[in-house]
């Protein structure tokens, strides 16, 4: 909050300044007080210091924190009388670790409370001993009192499209132009060097339009101030020396990121340009990233130093033994760091606001006030300024109709308070109402971009909520006949008991490699664990199935509709895996029983049918896919090519792969290739009409070649004579005693539906003998 108010002349409480930073539209993802975890932390000094009565290298400490003495146990070198430092109470929380402060023996000692180290209160990484405050820091005080830290700290979600909005100054004309208070001038006076500027240049005036730079000689690199510290830990950045500090500083502080050089670590001059493939950099995080000649870089006569406008090197970075700096200002093409980030996939803060688009016409001024903090903290003697190349300072000026605010925003806004909103946030308003916005403001394009601006400003919570208008009469259906299918089929598989999953279109390339390989790999992956676009639903739903069964799921029925992604484009699909138990075990059955391929194939054949899929033309043909068990699995196809689904039992290897137990069984369901409905209707079935006769039921026992399947005996039967057979089924398959090797016999139950008359006893020898010469033809005799 005190940062804020180095930019912002207000009054306002952090309540106010939430609420507002709210309404203009920058979200606010939390508040926090630094001074709650440091609770029960008491400024203490140490009355006495004697040794430990059970270990060297412990003392026993008398300290008072302000309700007199207390006996504590410390193992710190530095502890001593006389020292003033930081002591933590019984009931205390240690930020570092969370541990709880309570009265406890140490080696046989009372101990109460704890005297606190940088570390432990997350101050600092010193930890060689406690710390030592003046002796004049009032005992009894509280420590976040003492030392300040009592701002809060608010965490402000920043739109990509808000690049003015990553500094600090940002917010701040942004709560001044609400009204929150005045907006302060920024302070940045050029430091007037001795001598010639720094040898810099652009050599890729696309890459890097602009390259600034200023020296300064002399320097002592050590720790950064203390209020420049102290504000820097409060957002969670790490301290690493007061030059690295600075530039950290000014970059959060107004949106501007820089760098500094070790200049006794170059050779020759400073050069933007295209990196040469092959080359390589070693950058501040310790990796060493391969460049291409697409990527712009800093680098000098020997090597690379900068991956320019993202992250610095290593072999050319400040340490504490440097005294000659060069300080970078430069403006770097927002979509090349775009490009150069993704595809080396490093991320920083500097990559975060340049590929935004920082300001281009505050290089002089980034430059100057980052000098003049070297020049305060470190000491040295500036050097003059080098420019190099032109920033992009182009303007862009926009015909505004002030009436666009109510017909486009919603609300009826003076014109005088328009003109004041807009100039409020550095536009540039003209007489006539052609309107330039400030060079810090990438993001607006257009009269809808300015209504935008005054609306929140203004205020979006004054927009009232108006329904659009709504056309008279009943609304005609607008759902396609893919997106019908799509409903009735999910419908249906949670009528059957099934749930509904979500799961990632994105999946491991391994995974994708057990049902065949992938057709489309991610360019830019969340993770290396979400790299391609999945060509099958399986992976995720058997990924979902094991998690329930290892969270003690006994039986997992799991359905999931969505798109695989092959190589001729996206199919939608429904998926179904059933793993576990189909039936617990129970007194009557003994043990619980798994899922086979003929769960699997139940499941497919009542979609198919919900879906609206001619079931009874169906063919069960083929191998189902590498993530199927060879001979237990299959295809349903209409005709040779037409495939509608494949089902079966899990191939063991995919089972493993998966962690799954024996008896798994899955179905994958192509939906795109379910046959159009035809007529006015949609349906391709005749509508119901039960017959007014009832039907026959004759049974059938062949005895046929192993090798011919159910299926084929089956329709030879129901083609016999389609007119009066309206349905065949297998009840019965028996092979062994009474049936020769090499066969099987099947019985088959035959429905025949009379029509106008019922069957007399010549129709129906007819028909049984229709049906068993039909029989013949598959080699299938009637059993004796």
């Amino acid at each position: 909050l005190s940062w804020l108010h180095d930019h912002l002349d207000t009054d306002a409480s952090a309540d106010a300044i939430v609420d507002a930073l709210t309404r203009v539209g920058l979200e606010v993802e939390g508040v926090e007080n630094p001074a709650a975890k440091l609770d029960g932390f008491r400024v203490a000094r140490v009355l006495t210091a004697e040794p430990h009565p059970q270990a060297d290298k412990l003392q026993l400490l008398s300290v008072d924190a302000g309700d007199g003495p207390m006996q504590v146990v410390c193992g710190a070198p530095n502890a001593r009388a006389g020292l003033v430092g930081v002591f933590g109470l019984p009931g205390a929380t240690v930020p570092a670790n969370g541990m709880v402060l309570r009265v406890a023996a140490i080696r046989g000692v009372e101990s109460n409370g704890m005297m606190c180290s940088t570390r432990e209160l997350e101050l600092g990484d010193e930890h060689d001993g406690i710390i030592e405050l003046p002796a004049d820091a009032p005992v009894g005080t509280a420590f976040a009192d003492y030392a300040g830290l009592t701002d809060a700290v608010i965490d402000v979600s920043v739109t990509p499209n808000r690049p003015d909005c990553m500094g600090v100054r940002g917010i701040a004309r942004d709560l001044a132009a609400f009204g929150l208070g005045t907006l302060k001038p920024l302070a940045a006076e050029p430091v007037t060097g001795e001598g010639a500027g720094p040898d810099v240049r652009t050599d890729d005036p696309a890459g890097c339009p602009a390259f600034y730079a200023q020296g300064v000689s002399g320097v002592r690199n050590g720790a950064a101030p203390e209020w420049m510290a102290k504000r820097l830990r409060a957002i969670g950045q790490k301290l690493i020396s007061a030059l690295v500090d600075i530039t950290n500083y000014v970059s959060v502080d107004l949106g501007r990121p820089l760098h500094v050089y070790d200049r006794a670590k170059l050779s020759g001059a400073l050069v933007a340009r295209k990196a040469r493939d092959g080359e390589q950099v070693l950058a501040l995080n310790g990796r060493t990233y391969a460049l291409t000649d697409a990527m712009t870089v800093i680098a000098d006569d020997a090597a690379v130093h900068d991956i320019g406008g993202i992250m610095g090197g290593e072999e050319s970075g400040v340490s504490d033994a440097t005294t000659d700096v060069v300080i970078e200002c430069a403006y770097f093409d927002p979509e090349g760091i775009a490009r150069t980030g993704q595809k080396l996939q490093l991320a920083s803060d500097a990559r975060t606001r340049f590929e935004r688009g920082v300001d281009p016409a505050f290089l002089d001024a980034g430059l100057a006030i980052a000098t003049r903090l070297v020049l305060d903290a470190c000491g040295g003697t500036a050097t003059g300024v080098t420019r190099s190349g032109t920033p992009p300072l182009a303007t862009r000026s926009y015909a505004y109709d002030v009436a666009k605010a109510e017909t486009l925003g919603g609300l009826a806004i003076p014109a005088d308070r328009q003109r004041a909103i807009l100039e409020s946030l550095g536009f540039a308003v003209g007489d006539d109402w052609h309107v330039t916005p400030p060079t810090w403001r990438p993001d607006i394009d257009g009269t809808a971009d300015l209504v935008e601006e005054v609306i929140r400003i203004e205020g979006l919570d004054k927009v009232a909520p108006v329904p659009l208008p709504r056309t008279p009469g009943v609304a005609r259906p607008t759902a396609t006949p893919l997106q019908k299918l799509e409903r009735r089929a999910r419908r249906a598989a949670a009528a059957r008991g099934l749930d509904e999953a979500v799961t990632w279109s994105f999946i491991p390339q391994a995974q994708a490699e057990l049902v065949g390989g992938a057709a489309w790999t991610v360019a830019n992956p969340i993770s290396e664990e979400l790299k391609v676009m999945r060509p099958s639903l399986l992976p995720g739903l058997l990924s979902a199935a094991a998690r329930n069964l290892r969270q003690g799921a006994d039986g997992v029925r799991l359905f999931e509709l969505g798109r695989r992604y092959l190589a001729d484009g996206e199919r939608v699909t429904l998926g179904v895996v059933l793993a576990g138990d189909r039936t617990a075990r129970g007194w009557r059955d003994g043990k619980a029983t798994g899922f086979d391929a003929y769960d699997a194939k139940a499941e497919a054949v009542a979609l198919l049918a919900a879906a609206g899929a001619p079931v009874d033309n169906l063919s069960v043909m083929g191998e189902a896919g590498a993530a199927f068990h060879p001979g237990r699995s299959g295809t349903l196809r209409l005709g040779p090519k037409a495939v509608l689904a494949a089902f079966g039992a899990l191939h063991p290897g995919m089972a493993k792969a998966f962690d799954l137990p024996a008896g798994v069984a899955a179905v994958e369901l192509y939906l795109d290739a379910i046959p159009a409905r035809r007529g006015k209707d949609g349906f391709a079935r005749s509508p119901y009409a039960p017959p007014a006769l009832q039907p026959v039921r004759r049974d059938f026992a062949f005895v046929m070649p192993s090798a011919v399947t159910a299926e084929t005996l089956i329709r030879a039967v129901k083609g016999a004579d389609k007119a009066a057979i309206v349905r065949a089924r297998v009840f019965d398959v028996f092979t062994g005693t009474g049936v020769e090797p090499g066969h099987k016999s099947v019985a088959l139950e035959v429905i025949l539906q009379p029509g106008e008359k019922s069957f007399t006893e010549a129709d129906l020898k007819g028909i049984a003998d229709k049906v068993v010469a039909a029989a013949a033809k598959q080699g299938a005799v009637l059993r004796g």
